[in-house]
Formats: structure tokens, C-alpha cells, sequence
């Protein structure tokens, strides 16, 4: 996860000692002599965030920071300015950069801004693992992924098995061969069997061709068994002479299909109390339980809470073709202060309503619409200022009315540079405005 920041530095000595620092910090590094040279590289190259001198020749900083913020408004800027030109700097802050450093500064400084911005890589290894308890899962998961033994991945709902394990089979022999998952609770009873082994044309009232099942179109790669307690007992023995003999029939088939399958199954179950109570076959149970893996919840793990955070925003702001948003200190706090019943799959929620609520370039505590309690535990966490949100009266309507008119506040009441701050239409503007005065005529706007 280690996407290059790109320095952008006329003066080819500042440009050589910013590119050792980078490479002695961890980071790998693209270099560009001015602000066309690092359009052009930036067409040809993902970077994490772009570092930028601002008195350049032809294109100074300020206009590269407008074209980038044009064409990759989720891109982290951050610029580098002498004392003389800081009023410019400001300026820039407004237009979109993440942070400036006036020159000269520290190797340290550097290093700890670029760690705060920089954008991490969720196109290859997308398993954020900076807390110690998941380093170590990692590295196990990686030694069991080599091997061809079937995993059980095991936690609460919203961890992230599934993540695991697209993992586990990126990293086994068989990556370049199918992952096909197969979710054993959404699937009714009366389908599930024909979805995983396939049927032949005339296996049942409906079957108008033959059909291909889970089980053969993961041939050669990994079959992945999605909360696989939910599948009944009956079917659980069919799947089970299915392991042992590594062949299967159709539905309504006579011939024999050899696989040649790795098996991966989840649950969020503890599947020795689902073997007690008799709703788990014992025997499938350690078929399936040869190498068990459990992932950690989201509370045990806080290391990577924030991280995973800032790597849901720049996924999102992509999405959403906007700036890239900061969290301020009392926002992580209170991320960090809430219990995460929900774990990853909460956090997502919680970070895309985020984005929506939030008008400019920081995300707050109330942007995160996070139950109150969390909110006053993050105030007493935190010397920052902190805005509580209060589930009686801060519905999302308050909420977005109150964002709207500190959007006009802050442009002196002009709606097109509202609407643009907002991430909304200046139509969509007028027409929240409209209904605003209806509702209270002595509106000041």
C-alpha cells in the first residue's frame, strides 16, 4: 500500500535532498521539474499526493493546484512556500491544498505531514494492517494462502471475511484462477443445492437448460462459502461428500466432475456452540476447520481505525468527484471513542454519510452523525472543540438546513459559490432555499 508521492521542485539540488528524505522515510518517490512536467506524470502514474513548490516557471504552484483539484479532486496537495509569499499560501488553502510548509523545515516535519495525507494503495492489498494483532494475522494468512487447506474465517458481522479472503486466494498459487463466492444465507433453501453443483436441463419444473454451479466455474481456483451456517443439514452432507471426494453431480446428472478447488468459509458464529446445539455437522465442521483464521472487530484494532478511515474518504471522493476532506482531531477522536458494534462495514456507513453532510474540506464531529454518547465521550477525550450531536432535535433535515446557511454565511450570500462549497447545483440551491422561507418567512436569506 505504498502509492509514490510526487515532488514537484524547480531547483534540481531542493529537488534531490526532498527525494532522499522521501526514500530514507519508507516512501517511494516521483520527481517533476514544474507543474506541466507533473500534469503529464500524473496522467501515466497514480500517485498518494503531490508535494509542490509555489514560485515555478512556466506553471507556478497555485495554477498546478487549480488543474489537479480540476482533474483529481481527491489528490492531496501540499505546498511548499518561502516566508515572503505565506498570504499566498493561505490563499491556496482555500483553493483546495491540504497543507503548506514554509521553507526551510525539517526532514521530520516532512516526513510526519506526508504520513497525515498521503493517500494509501486499496488496489492491490486492500487489508489495512497496522495494528500488531492484524500485522500477525496477515503474516499468517499469507503462509496458510500458499498452502491448499481449506480456511475458516471467523468474527462479528462487518469485519471483513470476505476481504480476507479475496486476500488469502491473491497470494496462493491459484490467484491467476477464478475466486467465486457464494453468500449460503442469501440464497433460498430450494435453490442453494442447484447454485452450488449446477443442474441438468429437466432436473426440475423450470430447468430449461442445464446450468453451470459454483463449484464448477471456481475450477482451478477458490471457492468461497459465505456464512456457511446458514446452509440446512441436508444439505450440509451433500456438501460435505463433495470435500471427500473432490466430485460432484448435477442436480438430475449421472457423470462425475472431478474438481480441483480451494475451499474458504465464514461465519460470524462460534461454530463450536453451532455443533452443540446440533445445527453444524461435527464432521463438516473439521473438514472445513483444517486452518482457522479469526479476524479481530473493529474495537480491537483501533490502530487501524483512522487509517481505514482516510482510505474510505479518498475511495468515496473519488466517487463522488470532490475535494479530498481532513478529519479534525475531535472527529478522530470520537471515531475512536465509538464502540463499533458494526465494525468496518459501520465505519463505511458512517465515512460515506460523512462526505455528504460535511459542505467544505474538514469533516467535525457532527459531519459523522454518530449516536451522542460517542460525541461526549469524544469531548472529554479532546481539548478541541467539539459540536454534540443531539439525537432529539439534530435530525439529517436541521442538520443539512443549518450546513446550507453557514455555506451563504461564509460566501457573504452568494449562491453560486455556495452551491459549489455545498458539492450541490445552485437549481438544487435555490429550491432548498424556497422551501426554507415557506417554512419560516424571517429567514435572512
Amino acid at each position: 500500500m505504498a502509492l509514490p508521492v510526487l515532488i514537484v521542485e524547480d531547483d534540481d539540488a531542493l529537488r534531490e535532498a526532498l527525494l532522499d528524505t522521501l526514500e530514507l522515510g519508507g516512501y517511494p518517490a516521483l520527481a517533476a521539474e514544474d507543474g506541466l512536467a507533473a500534469l503529464e506524470l500524473l496522467k501515466i502514474h497514480r500517485v498518494g499526493m503531490v508535494i509542490s513548490d509555489v514560485q515555478m516557471q512556466p506553471m507556478d504552484g497555485d495554477t498546478l493546484l487549480k488543474e489537479i483539484k480540476a482533474q483529481y479532486p481527491w489528490l492531496p496537495v501540499m505546498l511548499m512556500t518561502a516566508y515572503g509569499v505565506i498570504d499566498r499560501a493561505v490563499s491556496a488553502l482555500h483553493a483546495g491544498a491540504c497543507h503548506y510548509l514554509p521553507k526551510p523545515f525539517e526532514p521530520d516535519l516532512l516526513l510526519a505531514q506526508v504520513e497525515k495525507y498521503r493517500l494509501p494503495d486499496m488496489e492491490g492489498d486492500d487489508v489495512l494492517a497496522d495494528a500488531p494483532a492484524m500485522r500477525q494475522l496477515m503474516a499468517i494468512a499469507r503462509r496458510a494462502a500458499m498452502a491448499d487447506a481449506s480456511i475458516m474465517l471467523t468474527g462479528e458481522s462487518g469485519v471483513g471475511k470476505e476481504v480476507m479472503a479475496r486476500y488469502i486466494h491473491r497470494h496462493s498459487p491459484r490467484a491467476n484462477k477464478p475466486f467465486v463466492a457464494i453468500n449460503c444465507a442469501a440464497i433460498p433453501e430450494q435453490l442453494l443445492e442447484s447454485t452450488l453443483f449446477g443442474h441438468e436441463k429437466g432436473a426440475f419444473t423450470g430447468a430449461a437448460s442445464h446450468h453451470i454451479g459454483k463449484f464448477e466455474q471456481a475450477q482451478g481456483g477458490t471457492l468461497l462459502l459465505d456464512e456457511v451456517t446458514e446452509m440446512p443439514l441436508a444439505l450440509q452432507a451433500k456438501l460435505l461428500r463433495v470435500l471427500q471426494e473432490r466430485e460432484l453431480e448435477r442436480v438430475g446428472g449421472v457423470k462425475s466432475i472431478s474438481l480441483n478447488i480451494r475451499i474458504l468459509a465464514t461465519s460470524n458464529r462460534d461454530l463450536s456452540l453451532e455443533v452443540k446445539a446440533g445445527r453444524f455437522r461435527e464432521d463438516l465442521f473439521y473438514r472445513l476447520n483444517v486452518f482457522p483464521l479469526r479476524i479481530p472487530a473493529l474495537r480491537e484494532r483501533l490502530e487501524d481505525l483512522i487509517p481505514l478511515a482516510r482510505s474510505m474518504l479518498s475511495t468515496y471522493s473519488v466517487a463522488y468527484q470532490r475535494r479530498l476532506p481532513n478529519l479534525t482531531p475531535a472527529a478522530e477522536q470520537a471515531l475512536k471513542a465509538h464502540r463499533w458494534l458494526g465494525n468496518i462495514r459501520e465505519l463505511d456507513n458512517v465515512i460515506q454519510r460523512a462526505l455528504i453532510l460535511a459542505p467544505g474540506d474538514e469533516i467535525a464531529v457532527e459531519h459523522l452523525y454518530l449516536p451522542s454518547d460517542a460525541a461526549n465521550s469524544a469531548a472529554s477525550l479532546s481539548d478541541c472543540q467539539t459540536v454534540e450531536v443531539n439525537a432529539a432535535s439534530g435530525n439529517i433535515k436541521d442538520m443539512e438546513k443549518n450546513l446550507i446557511l453557514e455555506a451563504l454565511k461564509s460566501t457573504q450570500g452568494v449562491r453560486k459559490a455556495a452551491a459549489e462549497k455545498l458539492g450541490m447545483s445552485e437549481r438544487t440551491l435555490r429550491y432548498k432555499l424556497a422551501q426554507y422561507r415557506e417554512q419560516d418567512g424571517n429567514l435572512p436569506i
